[in-house]
């Protein structure tokens, strides 16, 4: 499998525990469910589903909450074909029976600011139009570009100085319901500001959890304060769905690039997402412009790449993983593997990097890292090493957060040792047993000595053969 994670959102095409288990064993590493659609008792059965394949495969998939956030949408409509000269009426109000052409949106207010010849995106802007009437009671667009247009879809009207907050009431009961059923991270849409994310996270306190929140990144204001808000987010997610529609698709490629490299330099997960096999929603084969978006998202360094319709309606979800995990596996052939940081003020951002500096001048198979947050990881993560990260851990939260993060294999221990050597050795057992370790070859440990307590990690350490060998002797001995 690559170093780079796969994102498969959950829905109708992909509901069945079945098609769940051989995504997973094509490549997937944490399952999207988009709150957008559906209700809870939808978002509960494939919660319930993924969790229980999930266990049974032994497999640390992360589940990503995706709020839908104070989107713009239409609402409940039976679906439309627009055609180019089409005229399309958006009520105030509930359109009146039999109107033709004729919807309403859930933020009826937002209509108020429009003028003639304002540019309108519906659907992440598979549909065009224009401003044609604005009358008391509704605003006719005329179709420039026409498409299929239904429940839900998104809609992007410009109207700039309208401030809808990140966190909608809607929201607010997703995360609590989120947390009842121990999701393990959170996207926040919309995200404009730092204040956004601090609101989040506080009802996330609130509810007693501390579920990683990300922010994702779909505004022109949130990138005029992407400094602020990658110090406040655990994590982004470029949605250049919207980002494209709201600054033109010309300037998301370099945006992109701007803001992965921003959070890889401050060691937080990055996902790249929309559209990346749009054509495979309905063809079971990619385009060349397709692969060619995936491998340029992997060789900036993104921790994931995300597939939203094409795994929640498409025809071919599981082509779709199987394009993009081949796409990942054959870009990572060239990748840009390692990077040095000047700053390392944190003591475990000092052994993280000791870790892998070491990893480059002695041949080993991997750098193991024992934790119980993840931070570690991340940090080792974060220089991309062109060996193996597993990360050791009795969190089962942290088991399953760290899906998320690129080149990551995670493994589940029922215990912490208080002897770094016995948990080394019950580390070297386990992983010779499953075949996750070569006995023969060494491996590089980051650990804490005579320690259990969380941000201790202070040893840096090269295992080999031998020494397995005298931790073994060490331990018949004290058993004796």
């Amino acid at each position: 499998m690559g170093r780079t994670k796969i994102i498969a959102t959950l829905g109708p095409a992909t509901a069945d525990k079945a098609i769940m288990e051989r995504l997973i064993l094509l490549g997937v590493n944490v399952f999207r469910l988009n709150f957008s659609h559906g209700d809870h008792d939808f978002h509960a059965k494939l919660i319930s589903d993924a969790r229980s394949v999930a266990e049974d495969m032994q497999r640390p998939i992360a589940l990503l909450q995706d709020l839908s956030g104070p989107k713009i949408r239409v609402n409940p409509m039976e679906p439309v074909q627009l055609a180019e000269g089409d005229l399309l009426h958006v009520w105030r109000t509930k359109p009146p029976q039999g109107a033709k052409n004729a919807i309403s949106i859930n933020y009826p207010d937002i209509l108020d600011g429009v003028s003639i010849g304002d540019q309108v995106c519906i659907a992440d802007g598979a549909i065009c139009a224009a401003v044609e009437h604005v009358d008391a009671d509704k605003v006719t667009i005329i179709i420039l570009t026409g498409g299929k247009l239904t429940t839900g879809k998104g809609v992007n009207i410009p109207v700039g100085q309208v401030r809808l907050s990140a966190m909608t009431e809607k929201d607010k009961k997703d995360i609590q319901f989120g947390i009842s059923r121990k999701i393990d991270l959170i996207a926040l849409s919309f995200v404009q500001s730092a204040d956004d994310i601090r609101q989040a996270k506080e009802l996330v306190k609130m509810e007693g959890e501390d579920i990683p929140v990300f922010a994702k990144i779909e505004k022109a204001s949130a990138l005029d304060n992407i400094e602020e808000i990658i110090l406040a987010a655990d994590g982004l997610m470029i949605a250049r769905g919207d980002l494209g529609v709201e600054m033109g698709p010309y300037i998301v490629p370099v945006m992109q690039k701007r803001i992965v490299a921003k959070a890889r330099d401050r060691g937080m997960p990055v996902i790249i997402a929309t559209q990346m096999l749009m054509s495979m929603v309905s063809s079971s084969y990619p385009t060349r412009a397709e692969v060619s978006d995936i491998a340029n998202a992997v060789l900036d360094g993104a921790d994931a790449v995300m597939l939203s319709d094409e795994t929640t309606i498409g025809d071919f979800p599981e082509e779709a993983v199987k394009v993009i995990s081949a796409t990942i596996n054959e870009t990572e052939k060239y990748y840009p593997w390692y990077r040095e940081f000047v700053e390392m003020r944190d003591s475990r951002k000092a052994i993280a990097a000791s870790a892998v500096a070491l990893s480059q001048r002695i041949k080993v198979s991997a750098i193991v890292t024992f934790t119980e947050t993840g931070l570690v990881a991340l940090m080792v993560a974060r220089q991309r090493p062109e060996v193996r990260i597993i990360a050791v851990t009795s969190n089962a939260k942290t088991y399953r957060r760290l899906a998320i993060v690129w080149g990551v294999e995670s493994i589940l221990v029922e215990r912490k040792y208080q002897d770094s050597d016995k948990a080394i050795l019950n580390f070297y057992k386990r992983a010779v047993k499953q075949k996750r370790i070569d006995p023969d070859e060494p491996f590089i440990v980051t650990i804490s000595r005579h320690s259990t307590k969380t941000g201790t990690t202070n040893v840096v350490q090269l295992v080999d053969k031998q020494s397995t060998e005298e931790l073994q002797n060490l331990a018949y001995k004290q058993k004796k």
